[in-house]
């Protein structure tokens, strides 16, 4: 396998295909760098050196009980961009993959990167408050930490339907995709599991995005349950240069003709 390891002696997994001009992903909680394997597959056949890796706790890197917040994710992936010697990248996220790129960018800066795409992002929406009444609320999250803590297995089997959205008569999705979300989600461990759920929904992105000068693609289906449309449209009035891309009846994880759609306009934008 190939891995690195951090300044905190931490061991990352990733996998890089390809070869050309670099294209990084970052994945959803509480999958790993898998569930990128079409798009990685993509854009490998395409010309492009297509990169993904597992966020600590996650997958096949370590699970330390330290450094399951964004700032660190941002630093280990500014440390996977050194270890491979990247320029002129484009980043990719989705979910929480996403916020892990905004806070990359806000870090560190554009010096390595040139584009960036946000899927299913929710950078500048927080816990629900009257001014922002789409955030989750408190409670929400609390069960869905003492789920977490109790069943992991039945919450990721549930949550792996809205997540790719089988109650929307739209999305036709295969026991087989739900069930590789299970698998994904029970590689992950306890205490990341955990913490991540309060770095995605508890942390305020707000400046980052205003410091990304560089073009950003924001995609987000209008039918996500986890991330309401609303965060994309925030998310495109903070960034200087963004340009956003919404499906219509597409749920949070995109699957059959939305993922098609997906990596037909990530292709587009890359060769840009």
């Amino acid at each position: 396998m190939s891995t690195f390891t951090t300044t905190d002696g931490t061991t990352i997994f990733y996998k890089d295909w390809g070869s050309g001009r670099p294209v990084v992903f970052s994945h959803a909680w509480p999958l790993n760098a898998d569930v990128w394997d079409n798009q990685l597959r993509l854009l490998a056949e395409h010309g492009y050196r297509a990169i993904a890796h597992d966020r600590r706790g996650h997958g096949r890197s370590d699970q330390p009980w330290q450094g399951n917040d964004m700032d660190t994710c941002a630093d280990d992936l500014a440390q996977l961009v050194e270890h491979l010697g990247l320029a002129d990248a484009v980043l990719v996220g989705h979910s929480i993959g996403a916020s892990e790129v905004v806070r990359y960018l806000g870090r560190y800066g554009t010096g390595r990167v040139a584009r960036a795409v946000l899927l299913g992002a929710a950078p500048s929406l927080t816990l629900r408050t009257d001014a922002d009444p789409d955030g989750p609320d408190r409670e929400a999250l609390d069960g869905l930490r003492r789920e977490l803590g109790t069943d992991r297995s039945q919450l990721y089997r549930d949550l792996s339907e809205e997540f790719y959205g089988t109650d929307d008569v739209e999305a036709t999705v295969s026991q087989g995709l739900r069930d590789a979300f299970w698998l994904m989600g029970m590689a992950v461990g306890g205490k990341a599991a955990y913490d991540f759920v309060e770095q995605f929904w508890e942390t305020d992105f707000t400046e980052d995005l205003r410091r990304i000068g560089i073009p950003v693609l924001v995609a987000h289906g209008d039918a996500d349950h986890f991330v309401p449309v609303g965060a994309a449209h925030r998310a495109v009035r903070l960034l200087p240069n963004a340009a956003l891309k919404v499906y219509p009846g597409a749920p949070h994880g995109l699957s059959g003709a939305f993922e098609e759609e997906f990596n037909a306009d990530l292709l587009d934008f890359v060769k840009q």
